[in-house]
C-alpha cells in the first residue's frame, strides 16, 4: 500500500552568512515536495481533511508552516504552497475509501465519491491513470 501528496513549494532563497550573496536580492525557487500519506485509519490520515479543500490548500498559512518544516527553512522564506495531486495505489486507495464509508458523519457526507470531491477535487491520481 502507497500513497502521497505532492505539492509544490515556491521559497525565497537568502544565505544565511552575510559573506554571501544571492543575485538578485532575493531567489526564488520552486520545488517539488512529496509528503508519504499514512495508511488510512492510523494516525494522521486525515491530513487530506485537514489540509484540503477542493483539491486546494484550504488554509495557505498553514500550509507554508507545513513546508517550512518539510524543508527545514524559515517560515518567512517559503512564498506559497500548491497542492498538486494526490497519488495513490489501487490498495491504497480502495482502504482509504473503506475507512471513509465508515466515518462519513466525521466528513459530513452522505458518500464517498461526495468525500473525495469535497477535499482532493479531482487531484487524484492512480497508477491506472498514468496508462491511459
Amino acid at each position: 500500500m502507497d500513497a502521497e501528496y505532492v505539492f509544490r513549494v515556491r521559497l525565497r532563497l537568502e544565505p544565511a552568512a552575510e559573506s554571501v550573496r544571492v543575485d538578485p536580492d532575493s531567489a526564488e525557487a520552486t520545488v517539488t515536495v512529496s509528503r508519504d500519506a499514512p495508511d488510512p485509519g492510523t494516525e494522521g490520515w486525515l491530513f487530506f481533511r485537514n489540509a484540503l479543500w477542493r483539491g486546494e490548500v484550504a488554509d495557505q498559512r498553514y500550509a507554508r508552516q507545513l513546508a517550512a518544516d518539510w524543508l527545514g527553512e524559515p517560515l518567512g522564506a517559503i512564498e506559497s504552497v500548491e497542492f498538486r495531486e494526490f497519488q495513490a495505489d489501487e490498495e491504497y486507495f480502495d482502504a482509504m475509501k473503506g475507512e471513509i464509508a465508515s466515518n462519513l458523519e466525521a466528513f459530513k457526507a452522505d458518500n464517498v465519491s461526495e468525500v473525495l470531491s469535497k477535499y482532493l477535487g479531482s487531484s487524484i491520481r492512480l497508477p491506472s491513470d498514468a496508462d491511459e
